[in-house]
């Protein structure tokens, strides 16, 4: 963790910054190792402080031994943060304005510092991956992989789509995940055109493609997959619709190199799809970042001006969604590596038609 807020002093140094106020539950986590928001790090150069309340006080003590412990109030009030950073010397401090609610900004405006919105910078921190995170990563795909191997042979036509989804959180569980990722995403028929649908009560019948997207958490560190299978045999079109978007998806990672443009990569799945007839049913980005947070950077999309460096994660995950008859998205998770990337899932992309 010393090694993380040194990281995190050399960025804002640079920017003539002495100390950062460390106030999301992601970051809080990353920079001290402490798993609960009910805390504020203040991190200089020299001085390493958690402020927490007794409930949290020895929690603190076991998974943050690299700051100083120091009880407060429930609220943890400005006066306490305040004293931190005077006996710490800070002028000017970073603070995770993404983050902070209207109320929370109003009890920090007034301590005694220049307060120096910095979000985007204290989380591109994160943005390469140490060789344990890779680890965890892996570990959180690998939960995904099992759970969805063993779902497959529990889903039928007649089941609904919220049956689905509770079978597919125990299996998660089953197979060590701590917590899903996210919301476990179960979409069929015409629901599969709904990018993020939630898992409702419709029954998944014959013809139906069904868009499963979930992930497993592991030690903090989150997995993102998506497959897509058949109940029965599908439509002419929506198998055409899955062969464009596993082709996509296929190009993408073929493409993907370490310290290319996302944007480039975004365009190799996007110009396939585009290319068969289907290019404004592909709405959303072709990837994300992913690590203690399900999305942060850098982002794939047409617009991003992020570049994939060795160390940074990418998910792949094309989709085409055609309103009416449904959607079909594959993806996968991706480390970046010196000389090419390592694919996390093991799950295979053939279609997978079910009874």
């Amino acid at each position: 963790m010393i090694e993380r807020c040194e990281k995190l002093m050399n960025v804002l140094s640079a920017q003539d910054i002495d100390g950062a106020l460390i106030t999301s539950k992601t970051n809080i986590r990353y920079f001290s190792g402490f798993t609960s928001d009910e805390a504020v790090l203040v991190i200089t150069r020299d001085k390493r402080v958690l402020l927490t309340d007794f409930r949290y006080t020895i929690q603190s003590k076991e998974q943050a031994p690299d700051f100083e412990t120091r009880e407060t109030s429930r609220a943890i009030a400005a006066d306490e943060i305040a004293a931190v950073l005077k006996e710490a010397g800070v002028k000017r401090c970073a603070f995770e304005d993404g983050y902070l609610t209207v109320r929370a900004f109003n009890n920090y405006k007034d301590l005694p510092v220049e307060l120096i919105p910095m979000t985007p910078a204290i989380d591109r921190v994160r943005l390469v991956k140490s060789g344990y995170e890779v680890e965890c990563l892996k570990k959180a795909q690998s939960i995904a992989d099992a759970a969805f191997a063993e779902l497959i042979g529990v889903i039928h036509s007649g089941m609904t789509e919220k049956e689905v989804a509770n079978e597919l959180d125990h299996l998660l569980r089953k197979h060590g995940a701590d917590e899903n990722s996210f919301d476990t995403i179960v979409g069929s028929g015409p629901n599969g055109a709904l990018c993020h649908a939630t898992p409702g009560a419709r029954k998944l019948q014959k013809g139906d493609l069904v868009v499963i997207d979930f992930g497993a958490k592991y030690m903090g560190y989150c997995s993102d997959m998506t497959r897509t299978v058949a109940i029965g045999e599908p439509c002419d079109e929506l198998k055409k619709i899955y062969g464009i978007v596993l082709k996509a998806q296929l190009a993408a990672l073929d493409a993907l190199k370490p310290n290319m443009s996302a944007k480039e990569l975004d365009g190799v799945a996007r110009g396939v799809i585009t290319e068969a007839g289907y290019g404004p049913t592909f709405g959303h980005s072709l990837g994300h970042g992913f690590g203690l947070d399900i999305h942060e950077a850098p982002y794939a999309s047409s617009r991003s001006e992020d570049t994939l460096v060795p160390g940074s994660t990418i998910t792949v995950e094309p989709g085409i969604y055609v309103e009416g008859l449904g959607g079909v998205r594959i993806e996968d998770d991706c480390v970046l590596t010196e000389d090419g990337y390592i694919d996390l899932a093991h799950t295979g992309k053939d279609l997978i038609i079910l009874n």
